[in-house]
């Protein structure tokens, strides 16, 4: 319990926890963020432009510029101007990426992947480390080394933000999580991150963490529509649901489809949704059916069954098939209770066999008793956990730039009591 704690650690805790702000997994509001948006998606881009785009005022926009290039955010490209112009030259602005980064760090059940990315949300490096087990304490403590190591890698480029995506039911305000499978509870995920990095941290369910992923960073529209179901499959499964620009994290946590009731003799499981369609469900199924790796041995791991389907393997591909049948009435069944605007789907079981997507699509349409609906594969392919930890790492920066840039290079109380 947090009130058996000595002062001097509680009083610890809490300059950590003060570095610990909610994602803001939204698209941007106030006239700061629609600006910054605004030319991070079409710079370089000229002020007048930029009013057409966010309906703002010239003067709105002018100050917004203004403050953002005092900022270090934006810079101008006056060899971009417009020769001739009358008074003021059309300089137009652009994205000042070079200086910065973020850092997101994606906690899954067996491997955790640390992230660099840039103002755009481009993902400068990435690599993949087994996540740490044992005890809580002393796994968050290899957690926060190892984004440290990584941290220093970067010379070049100030750290403005740590993003955290984790399975399990997140406490976004303290920065907490409740990981069943990895045995945490109450862990101080965030805290432990600022308290090591100096630097702001935000903690964020993965699955809200991939929706908003698609929100901020996928496929460009004209408007976004209005209300947008994400449905995640991979090791878990999960689902996020977006609603007016915004995804809904309720306070109490997100919700799950983890126990949601499927039957296939095929692949197993307990008759729950994830027992049946996880990567260790498939990778069971396999070994029961005999199917080998190629060198002699039975399979280990879901890419080695998918390498099996690919190379002929008539008992692998009936087994990728099954997946993609239970996962196709699956998500019928959420967008009939939902019913929204648009239908996404992402995780590797849906991405890292071919065939899968028209397997999917095909038990959808037959389950699904409302009119046809179009389901829209992630932008992000394979990388979808990647670019969603990049997401929360840049959150707070996307919905208010300079409020989040004086945060992160603000000077460090605890790390001067240190």
């Amino acid at each position: 319990m947090r009130t058996t704690l000595a002062p001097v650690s509680h009083l610890h805790a809490l300059r950590s926890r003060h570095q610990v702000v909610p994602a803001a997994l939204r698209l941007p509001e106030g006239a700061a963020a629609a600006v910054f948006a605004a030319v991070r998606l079409r710079g370089p881009v000229a002020r007048d432009a930029i009013a057409g785009n966010t309906k703002l005022s010239i003067a709105t926009v002018n100050r917004q510029v203004t403050a953002l290039l005092e900022a270090g955010l934006l810079r101008e490209r006056a060899d971009l101007a417009t020769s001739g112009a009358i008074g003021r030259p059309r300089v137009p602005v652009e994205v000042n990426h070079e200086p910065y980064l973020t850092v997101g760090v994606h906690i899954g059940a067996k491997t955790t992947s640390i992230v660099a990315t840039d103002l755009f949300g481009r993902t400068l490096d990435a690599v993949e480390t087994p996540t740490p087990r044992g005890a809580q304490g002393q796994a968050l403590a290899a957690l926060a080394a190892s984004v440290q190591r990584y941290l220093s890698r970067w010379h070049r480029r100030q750290t403005l933000w740590v993003g955290v995506a984790t399975g399990g039911i997140v406490d976004a305000g303290l920065g907490t999580v409740d990981h069943p499978r990895l045995g945490w509870q109450e862990a101080p995920v965030g805290p432990v991150l600022a308290d090591t990095l100096g630097l702001p941290v935000s903690v964020a369910s993965h699955v809200d963490a991939m929706g908003a992923a698609e929100l901020l960073l996928g496929v460009r529209r004209s408007a976004a529509p209005s209300t947008s179901l994400y449905v995640y499959a991979r090791e878990t499964v999960g689902y996020a649901l977006i609603i007016d620009g915004r995804v809904h994290s309720p306070s109490s946590g997100p919700g799950t489809i983890a126990t949601l009731p499927v039957q296939s003799e095929l692949l197993g499981g307990s008759g729950a949704l994830e027992s049946t369609v996880s990567d260790e469900a498939v990778v069971a199924a396999a070994r029961r059916l005999g199917i080998g790796s190629g060198q002699g041995s039975e399979v280990g791991t879901v890419a080695a069954v998918v390498t099996a389907a690919r190379r002929g393997n008539d008992a692998a591909h009936r087994l990728l098939a099954e997946r993609a049948r239970v996962l196709g009435d699956a998500v019928a069944l959420l967008r009939d209770l939902f019913n929204p605007d648009e239908l996404v789907v992402g995780g590797q079981a849906f991405t890292e066999y071919g065939d899968t997507v028209k397997g999917v699509e095909q038990a959808f349409a037959r389950r699904s008793v409302l009119a046809p609906r179009e389901i829209r594969v992630s932008a992000f392919g394979n990388r979808v956990q990647e670019v969603g930890a990049g997401v929360v790492s840049l959150s707070a920066l996307y919905a208010d730039p300079v409020g989040a840039l004086r945060r992160a290079t603000r000077p460090r109380v605890a790390a001067v009591a240190r």
